[in-house]
């Protein structure tokens, strides 16, 4: 059972119509799933995200093991900025929370090769219905027509996330433009909430896709 928001995010990477993950919607996948666990740990109050810039508030560390790594990586004594807490660990970001899907059948992993030729980690996802249930949960946030004050942080930054990183699985380019005024709704509550992530994020991904970063599906 899919529990926390970066392995939501990691799933919603899966083109279900498809059966896969398309590679455009793999890069930018380790900084969606680092700001996922950032996100969570706003919510649970364990940083400050106040002026734009971020600090580690003290508390217990989270349950979750991938967060408790983000948590750890940010700094106790003086706020900086997002960027380099949203960036430059991403390519460490995939492993764990694969891991995490893997031991509740949420996905499986075999040893194959891409294209015929590059040995590769090949993902399945055994259940695709699941993740497209996730998938009309976030895009529900829009054609819902919810007021963004009403919906749960998870579900804004999946939105909001989804839309920075233009994970056509989720959002199309169609989509984008037809829905523009209400994703900037929800992007300006989420800015409200956590002032500067969102902004980090896209600007680490349009840096990782400049220079065609990405990672293992």
């Amino acid at each position: 059972m899919v529990q926390t928001l970066p392995q939501r995010l990691y799933l919603l990477c899966y083109t279900v119509d498809k059966g896969k993950f398309q590679l455009d919607n793999l890069q930018g996948r380790g900084q969606l799933l680092r700001a996922g666990a950032l996100t969570e740990l706003a919510r649970d109050g364990l940083l400050d995200a106040t002026g734009g810039k971020v600090i580690r508030k003290p508390g217990r560390e989270p349950d979750d093991p991938f967060a408790a790594t983000v948590w750890h990586d940010l700094p106790d004594n003086k706020p900086k900025s997002w960027l380099q807490f949203v960036h430059n660990k991403a390519h460490t970001a995939e492993k764990p929370v694969r891991d995490q899907l893997v031991a509740v059948g949420e996905i499986t992993v075999t040893r194959g090769r891409k294209l015929g030729l590059i040995p590769a980690d090949l993902v399945t996802v055994p259940d695709p219905e699941r993740v497209r249930v996730l998938r009309e949960r976030v895009r529900d946030t829009v054609l819902g027509g919810a007021d963004p004050a009403s919906i749960p942080l998870e579900d804004l930054a999946a939105a909001v996330f989804t839309v920075e990183l233009e994970t056509s699985s989720v959002w199309s380019g169609a989509d984008r433009k037809t829905y523009k005024e209400p994703l900037k709704a929800l992007a300006a509550r989420y800015d409200g909430i956590v002032p500067g992530l969102r902004k980090a994020l896209r600007d680490s991904y349009l840096s990782s896709r400049a220079v065609g970063g990405g990672w293992s599906a």
